[in-house]
C-alpha cells in the first residue's frame, strides 16, 4: 500500500500534520507533496490519497488549493480511495470551521473518489461547518484545530489514521 499525501499550507499546520501522518504510517508508505511545489499531477500515480486543506478567514480556501481549484475538475479519481483532513479555528471562525474540507469533499465526489475517514464531530465547539455529513454527526474527514486544540491533534491523527487503514483494508 502506497499513499500519496497532498497538502497546501500557509502557516505550516497542514504541513506539520502531513509529517505526523507520515511518521505514524511510515515514510515507506506515505509520500508527501506540497501542492504549491508539485501541483496536482502526481495524484494520478496513487490509488490511495490523503488530501489536507485549511480554511481561511470566513470559510475561504487555503491559497495553494485556491490556485489549483479549477484544475481539480480535470482529475480522474475513479478507483481512488481518498481521505481528507482539514485545519480550522473553531473559536475565531466558529461559523466556518473547516469549511474548506467540506468544499474539497463536495468537489471530488463527482470525480469518482471513494471517501474514507469520516470523523465524529464530538469534542469540538463550533456553530457551523460545510464539512459536516448530511446528518451532521460526522465531519467528511479529520477536523483539526491546532490553534485551540493543539494538545488533542496528535491523538486524533493517530486514531483517524488507524480508522482509515482499517476502512481501506475492508474495501479489498
Amino acid at each position: 500500500m502506497k499513499i500519496g499525501l497532498f497538502y497546501g499550507s500557509t502557516t505550516c499546520y497542514s504541513e506539520m500534520t502531513a509529517e505526523k501522518m507520515q511518521e505514524f504510517l511510515g515514510a515507506d508508505i506515505v509520500d508527501i507533496f506540497n501542492i504549491k511545489d508539485t501541483g496536482l499531477a502526481p495524484l494520478k500515480d496513487y490509488d490511495i490519497l490523503i488530501l489536507g486543506i485549511s480554511t481561511w478567514d470566513y470559510g475561504e480556501l487555503q491559497e495553494d488549493w485556491e490556485a489549483l481549484w479549477l484544475g481539480i475538475d480535470d482529475l480522474d479519481l475513479s478507483n481512488k480511495v481518498v481521505a481528507l483532513y482539514g485545519q480550522g479555528d473553531q473559536e475565531g471562525y466558529t461559523d466556518w470551521f473547516v469549511d474548506a474540507m467540506g468544499m474539497l469533499h463536495d468537489k471530488i465526489i463527482p470525480l469518482g473518489a471513494q471517501i474514507v475517514g469520516y470523523w465524529p464531530n464530538e469534542g469540538y465547539d463550533f456553530n457551523e461547518s460545510k464539512a459536516l455529513t448530511e446528518d451532521k454527526s460526522h465531519f467528511v474527514g479529520l477536523a483539526l484545530d491546532d490553534e485551540c486544540q493543539f494538545d488533542l491533534s496528535e491523538q486524533r491523527i493517530n486514531e483517524w489514521l488507524t480508522q482509515v487503514v482499517e476502512e481501506i483494508a475492508e474495501l479489498d
